[in-house]
């Protein structure tokens, strides 16, 4: 089902028209309210009314996350205090947290493309929807949960943790579709197991997933063991929250973006040129319809490219790949880049091997080395010696065939590697501890 038909099946030369309308538009507030737009624009020559076409897109300064922390806490904010009526923070894990700020218009927007998502994902009214992304300060449990609203369905607002009384409320509760983290996804299954609960035997029928990169076959992984749908979503709470882009249940092939509140680019990451549809690079996002906290080419750091083909599902919409990773936690390994989710997607591969691992970066004189520590399964553990050091040569074989990059392979006891539920830390850089 289509939620909001009108706008997601729009062709694209009205979509791209209604682009460029909002576009104008924002150039224009955002100069005359935020101090700090201003002095980039008028640095980079720019003035609103020379944004005549969206080729005028790329005349416009990048936002980055620095630029955020350095007006910390409301300098980049475009409307007064007193139309403010959310504030929430990003999930950083250093320094202090990048603050986002909502207007009414903003929150129902935000319900209003959390809708969208949902029903893109096949959930509608008489669904029950658990979720357990966190809520406070991070978006993505509030953002589902104004979405679920909106649509019609029920939710259950169980947040994170707690995971043992999480498979309790999906046995009681007969919730249909299933919101978190992938690694937090397998995290249950494998909870499930030790309780001895048959996901088989429980109401969910879908999955979406999101707030890290994940590998297709990670999906398979959590559609074989939760036995849903397993789908991806995107967002991030400097452009919304979640509810930016999403993949659809008909074709489970690239994620729809919203791109009439949210225009894209993808960029070169380090000549910053734009490149055309296809090729991999930097996502850059521009908000189109927010009013509390606009941002002009926030470079998100998130590697996808993106495809403007028709899709089955009829949104006209365009579709970014699934994330790969982000140009600023890339690995590079003796001058190759390597993304945690492209070492995931080799070790999913081979049997005997269990979806729990981290990446040890570290430094031997002047050269990086990279250690993969991965768990093996109860049955592999039993094994003899022989017959580990056999698995973890296949596993060093294999990583150096597909990314070119020679590794050393650790296997450890299964439930070894610290769990999460929340975003699960796939690598451990030690150059930045000695650093």
């Amino acid at each position: 089902m289509i939620y909001d038909i009108a706008n997601e099946t729009l062709p694209r030369e009205d979509l791209e028209a209604l682009q460029l309308r909002r576009l104008q538009a924002l150039v224009e507030r955002v100069y005359h309210l935020v101090p700090f737009y201003r002095r980039r624009l008028d640095e980079a020559g720019v003035k609103p009314e020379d944004i005549r076409s969206l080729a005028d897109l790329e005349h416009l300064p990048f936002t980055t996350k620095q630029d955020i922390r350095d007006n910390y806490p409301f300098g980049l904010f475009a409307v007064p205090m007193e139309q403010i009526v959310r504030i929430h923070a990003s999930s950083g894990t250093t320094g202090k947290p990048t603050p986002v700020a909502y207007t009414q218009r903003d929150l129902n927007t935000w319900a209003d493309l959390m809708a969208r998502t949902l029903s893109a994902a096949g959930v509608h009214r008489g669904d029950i929807v658990h979720i357990a992304y966190g809520y406070g300060l991070f978006t993505g449990g509030l953002g589902f949960h104004y979405g679920v609203e909106r649509l019609g369905a029920a939710v259950i607002p169980v947040s994170g943790g707690q995971t043992r009384r999480q498979i309790m409320l999906i046995q009681d509760f007969g919730p249909t579709v299933l919101c978190c983290t992938p690694s937090f996804a397998l995290y249950l299954a494998e909870v499930a197991q030790e309780m001895g609960v048959d996901f088989r035997h429980t109401k969910l029928r879908v999955g979406i997933f999101g707030a890290e990169p994940w590998s297709e076959a990670m999906r398979t992984e959590i559609e074989a063991r939760l036995h849903l749908d397993a789908l991806d979503i995107y967002g991030l709470s400097e452009i919304i929250g979640p509810g930016v882009a999403v993949e659809c249940i008909e074709a489970k092939h690239g994620l729809h973006l919203f791109e009439d509140h949210f225009l894209p680019e993808i960029i070169d990451p380090v000549t910053l040129k734009r490149l055309p549809p296809g090729e991999l690079g930097e996502l850059v996002i521009t908000t189109l319809t927010k009013e509390a906290f606009p941002l002009l080419r926030y470079r998100t750091r998130d590697i996808t490219a993106i495809d403007y083909a028709p899709c089955i599902c009829g949104r006209t919409l365009a579709r970014i790949r699934r994330i790969q990773g982000r140009s600023d936690d890339m690995l590079i390994i003796r001058g190759v880049n390597v993304f945690p989710s492209q070492i995931e997607a080799v070790l999913m591969e081979i049997p005997g091997v269990a979806p729990h691992y981290q990446l040890i970066v570290d430094r031997q004189g002047p050269l990086d080395t990279l250690e993969v520590a991965v768990e093996v399964d109860e049955a592999t553990f039993t094994d003899e010696v022989k017959g580990l050091q056999a698995l973890a040569k296949r596993i060093e074989s294999r990583i150096k065939d597909y990314l070119s990059v020679s590794v050393q392979v650790r296997l450890v006891e299964p439930r070894s590697i610290p769990r999460s539920e929340g975003k699960a830390q796939r690598v451990v850089d030690k150059r930045r501890l000695t650093a």
